[in-house]
């Protein structure tokens, strides 16, 4: 028979061996609240070190985002060549701000030794193809330059836009000029039929997404072309300047690769202007 001694031996052991227990379970529970609040800290620290570092790195920019928060205002890329891919026909005169208008409809004033060409941009289709082409513009970019491919066949366009086009004669290099930089195609025609209609003004490409440059051409007849390049806008007036300079046709120089060649009767372009937006 147990004695009396015994089970309060036995009782004095088992609360021991509770309170131990509860001891080891509030330990445990410290260790981890101090784990988890540890952990919170560094996520703390982390974050703030990714927001020291945007602030940082972001500089005027900080004025700029707010800027794109504005009614009508549009967030544009402008991919700037790497110095190694830069022939010697691109022309660098900086970069566009990354901040255009979306409102508005700008006149554009190509003056030709021929005349004068007029067209419509509406900034609320191409907000960063305008914002670059008024850009350039205002950098003289296009001036005193040639417009050095004509298609009389097919297409129907006459290519301007080249800065390294100039001069007497023609050179090999024509057409493979343009701007330190690249943007984004805009306002493609995938839903019209025709994509490129008569009077229509179309930026050029290398055929790769996202390699818009400076180049453009006419469409003075109805062109089949693939929906693949920005509509920039509408003639509206000289027109036939360029049809008349399409009757006189072309000297086949691209004949074997994209078509056309020079056109015979030249066509200088002396002073390209883009009005303020208006409306």
């Amino acid at each position: 028979m147990t004695s009396t001694r015994d089970r309060q031996r036995a009782a004095a052991r088992a609360r021991l061996e509770k309170e131990m227990a509860e001891r080891s379970a509030k330990a445990r529970k410290r260790r981890q609240t101090q784990a988890i609040i540890g952990a919170g800290a560094a996520l703390v620290l982390v974050v703030a070190g990714t927001v020291w570092l945007t602030m940082s790195l972001g500089g005027d920019d900080d004025k700029t985002d707010t800027a794109a928060q504005a009614p009508g205002a549009s967030e544009c890329v402008y991919n700037q060549l790497p110095a190694d891919q830069r022939s010697p026909q691109i022309k660098d005169v900086g970069l566009p701000s990354n901040q255009q208008s979306g409102t508005g409809v700008q006149t554009m004033t190509i003056d030709t030794n021929l005349g004068p060409i007029t067209a419509k941009v509406d900034r609320s289709l191409v907000p960063c193809t305008a914002g670059s082409f008024s850009y350039l513009a205002e950098k003289n970019f296009f001036d005193n330059t040639k417009c050095h491919r004509l298609v009389t066949e097919g297409i129907k366009v006459l290519q301007c836009g080249d800065p390294s086009a100039t001069g007497n004669g023609w050179r090999e290099t024509d057409g493979m000029g343009g701007p330190s930089y690249k943007l984004p195609e805009e306002n493609l025609p995938t839903d019209k039929r025709p994509p490129y209609p008569e009077g229509v003004i179309a930026m050029a490409n290398s055929g790769q997404p996202g390699s818009t440059g400076s180049q453009f051409f006419i469409v003075y007849g109805d062109s089949p072309l693939d929906p693949a390049y920005t509509v920039l806008g509408t003639v509206t007036g000289g027109l036939d300047i360029v049809k008349d300079v399409a009757k006189t046709g072309d000297d086949g120089a691209f004949a074997q690769q994209a078509g056309g060649g020079h056109p015979k009767k030249e066509v200088i372009i002396k002073d390209l202007a883009m009005s303020a937006p208006q409306g």
